[in-house]
């Protein structure tokens, strides 16, 4: 039933004689020798590989309890290390460790903090209700008190409040003197209304919202006793090496005591979002982690029915997935062990592996029990179906290997980690299967039985429809072709239509908390992200000079001012708005004295009178030499690529407002810019690579360049029409979807190999193309169909992802998949036929 998936080609193109070949081309006898020497060649290597694979399989049976203690004490250490695993679904995980961006991202930290906020929004019916101010005072005392890693917490409990009394500059928090009677209340109102720097942050345009804002701690608490975790910040300073940023596990805690906490303050009448950054990532990893267990379920479950109703055997059960959950348990102990943690795209894994794994022990074991069933000896069924067999699932694992290896470069990490990690399980997945399998297959109690009629007339029904699949490539390749070249055609008209997307918010479904309370607190405060820009003057105290303060402002205007199709700003701000307000204090609370001061001297004065009054707000603004000034724009989370833009107008903006500065844009929203950008470039080349790497190997592995790049058609077809109907129905090519065809063609090609070689081979006992192809499909078409369902099956899986995104991938993937199939069983055919018809040979 199953044939080799793989063999080296001979060279000829008929069963002819030395003899006739000789006399065919006397006039080269030297071009003869070569070919004669090639074909030998190629043929002993394959031989010897084989010879190999049943040597290996003898030498397995009879030292099998060795080799079972040997293979289990590998698995054993790797899967010893899968309590380091780890996740990380933070926006920095995308990026390598040295990529320019995040090195940026790691200055800007290192100086001013965490940027990315948890932010809770409420919307009570009025928020200068002493009652609600009462709830909002309690809710913020419980946050501060019992949120962990916490660094600063801002809501109008404890918001800057600047004024003067005659010549003294008072800085305080809003609600210090709790008011007692109305008119207190309306003041308090009155000046929160009144105090620029709160609108869009503390309270909305309208006045219906309020927010409390919650910052977390740069550094991370690993390591660290109670003590130096009440020193925290002296430690930092005092101890440089301490260099690690807060974790995505701190951060979870974070949100989950956010999350405790707001349960525990039932606010009347009153809308809670907690939203942010932080908030969204929380989610993704709690769904990611939700769906790795649900998808290994549902893959494993899949699996299991499958082998049961292909073999009827226990054994032919539980040996296939022993070996894949090995392979998959021993792939995460590696990831753990060379602490890389799981992200967002690599939590592909567990399915993949288990669908890819599983096909190597199918091939083995459907020789194994067939040749058993004949005559009964374990050890020589063994040896003949690791020889049959062995050097196949190697060169499928390869194959499938360079395809993901492709990701190996890719400027986006999580895309990097899943190429290098999956690849290894592929390979983890082949060892297994050819040294731990045999052992299994020697220990386990096995009896062979007959072939049953039923199943024979399942084998009839099956020879029948790929019969007749086959007669239509055979009976009409023109109108195949032509049929396959107008859908290609349509396809690439359809590829032009694509888009790229990033989104993280996107991906959660539209009833998620996260997703609403982000899009309402962006809808309703102009923005719950941020872009930074770090305008370094090089000069101690350069930030007194009255012109660059007031390009500072003018930038102000320029940025809050922006406006275009995609995007508007919600607020900026920078060090000219603390300096304003101190300004506007010391004289008188004048509302006119809202300005810059005009004279270097009495900006020092201003900064120092601040600095004394005891608030540290400065030192998130600039450094302490005063050279450096952070500027902060606020705006909507949207996608990615419709960022573009806006960061390069930003930028050139400040590049050219600032010509003597030294400009560093930082923040989530250039990151996210970063990494669609980074994608892009890493799906061209992944592509590239792919296309290149398999199409050397299918050259080498076949023998003949026209033969080997002809056989890339057949592998290239789908994943056109598949980039086509994503075009079509205006699917975003996102960081899923981009991995689809570097992903399908390293195991579409598997299926190409087996129907090439099997071609090939009852070609060269003397049938013409057309019943070659009949009897390949028969045989090799089995094998094609099967390997094909498993692997469907393991994508489809991602149908049950709580995330869009990773469904779109699944579908897109088992999609993909199957169009190899029957690109397979009709182009590869028609176009074979074509070929040798006009060599006559048809």
């Amino acid at each position: 039933m199953f044939a080799h998936l793989i063999n080296f080609y001979h060279v000829g193109t008929k069963n002819e004689d030395d003899t006739q070949i000789w006399q065919k081309h006397r006039s080269a006898p030297t071009i003869k020798l070569a070919v004669i020497n090639r074909e030998s060649l190629l043929s002993n290597i394959k031989n010897q590989i084989e010879k190999q694979f049943e040597r290996l399989a003898n030498s397995i049976f009879e030292n099998r309890y060795k080799t079972l203690v040997i293979v289990l004490v590998v698995a054993a250490c790797l899967m010893s290390q899968l309590p380091k695993t780890t996740m990380d679904t933070s926006t920095e995980s995308f990026l390598h460790e040295n990529d320019p961006a995040l090195k940026g991202y790691e200055r800007f930290r290192d100086q001013f903090g965490r940027e990315n906020m948890i932010v809770i929004a409420l919307n009570p019916p009025n928020i200068f209700d002493e009652h609600f101010l009462a709830d909002l005072r309690a809710l913020h005392d419980d946050l501060e008190e019992n949120v962990p890693y916490l660094e600063d917490i801002t809501s109008l409990v404890n918001a800057r409040n600047t004024y003067g009394i005659e010549d003294e500059l008072i800085v305080d928090d809003l609600l210090e003197k709790w008011p007692e009677t109305p008119e207190e209340l309306k003041e308090i109102e009155k000046r929160a209304r009144d105090n620029p720097i709160y609108k869009n942050l503390l309270l909305s345009e309208d006045g219906n919202f309020t927010t409390i804002v919650i910052q977390g701690d740069t550094y991370s608490h690993e390591g660290l006793t109670l003590d130096e975790t009440e020193d925290f910040g002296d430690n930092i300073e005092d101890e440089t090496q301490q260099k690690k940023y807060l974790t995505d596990e701190e951060n979870g805690e974070m949100v989950a005591a956010v999350e405790e906490i707001l349960k525990r303050h039932p606010f009347n009448n009153t809308e809670i979002f907690a939203g942010g950054s932080p908030v969204v990532g929380h989610f993704l990893k709690r769904v990611m982690s939700k769906d790795m267990r649900k998808f290994t379920v549902i893959s494993v479950s899949t699996i299991a029915v499958f082998l049961f109703i292909m073999f009827r055997r226990i054994s032919g059960i539980l040996l296939p997935l022993f070996i894949v959950i090995v392979s998959l348990l021993s792939t995460f102990g590696l990831m753990a062990a060379t602490r890389t943690p799981l992200k967002i795209p690599t939590q592909i894994l567990p399915s993949f592996i288990l669908a890819v794994g599983v096909g190597y022990s199918v091939h083995i074991l459907a020789i194994f029990f067939y040749h058993f069933n004949q005559n009964g000896r374990k050890k020589q069924a063994i040896a003949y179906a690791m020889g049959h067999s062995g050097l196949a699932v190697m060169l499928t694992g390869i194959t499938t290997a360079s395809g993901l290896m492709s990701f190996s470069t890719a400027a986006v990490a999580p895309i990097a980690d899943l190429g290098i990690f999956a690849a290894a399980g592929v390979m983890l997945a082949f060892i297994y299967t050819v040294v731990l399998l045999p052992a299994l297959l020697a220990v386990f109690p096995i009896k062979s039985k007959p072939v049953s009629g039923n199943e024979n007339s399942n084998d009839i029904k099956m020879d029948r429809l790929l019969a007749y699949i086959g007669s239509i490539s055979i009976n009409y390749p023109y109108r195949v072709l032509c049929v396959a070249f107008i859908i290609i055609i349509v396809s690439a008209w359809g590829m032009l239509k694509i888009n790229f997307s990033h989104n993280p918010l996107k991906w959660l479904p539209k009833t998620n908390a996260a997703r609403i309370a982000n899009e309402r607190i962006d809808k309703e405060l102009k923005g719950s992200t941020s872009m930074e820009i770090v305008i370094n003057t090089g000069q101690e105290n350069g930030l007194y000079e009255p012109e660059i303060l007031d390009r500072l402002e003018k930038s102000v205007d320029f940025v809050e001012n922006y406006t275009s199709d995609k995007l508007s700003v919600g607020k900026a701000w920078c060090l000219t708005t603390v300096l304003k307000e101190i300004n506007q204090a010391l004289h008188a609370n004048d509302k006119n004295f809202y300005t810059l001061p005009r004279d270097k001297n009495l900006i020092a004065q201003e900064f120092l009178l601040f600095e004394n009054s005891g608030s540290d707000d400065l030192e998130d603004l600039t450094d302490s030499r005063f050279s450096m000034a952070r500027f902060t724009i606020k705006a909507p989370l949207i996608d990615a690529i419709e960022y573009a833009e806006f960061v390069e107008n930003m930028e050139n903006h400040f590049r050219k407002t600032y010509p003597e500065a030294e400009i560093e844009v930082t923040g989530i929203i250039p990151m996210y810019v970063r990494i669609i950008h980074s994608a892009i470039i890493s799906l061209r080349n992944s592509y590239g690579y792919a296309m290149i790497i398999i199409t050397i190997m299918m050259i080498l592995l076949i023998g003949r360049i026209r033969i080997g790049l002809m056989s890339m058609i057949p592998n290239v077809a789908p994943i056109l029409v598949i980039l086509g109907i994503m075009g079509w129905i205006k699917m975003p090519m996102d960081l899923f979807s981009m991995m689809v065809g570097s992903i399908a063609i390293g195991l579409a090609v598997d299926d190409t190999i087996h129907f090439m070689h099997n071609f090939r081979r009852y070609l060269e006992e003397g049938n013409n193309a057309g019943d070659a192809v009949l009897m390949t499909l028969q045989t090799a078409g089995r094998a094609m169909l099967i390997t094909t369902c498993v692997l469907s099956i393991g994508f489809f899986t991602f149908i049950f992802a709580s995330i869009g995104n990773l469904y779109n991938f699944g579908i897109l993937t088992a999609t993909t998949i199957i169009l190899a199939l029957l690109s397979d069983y009709f182009i590869a055919p028609a176009l074979l036929i074509v070929i040798y018809r006009k060599k006559g040979e048809a």
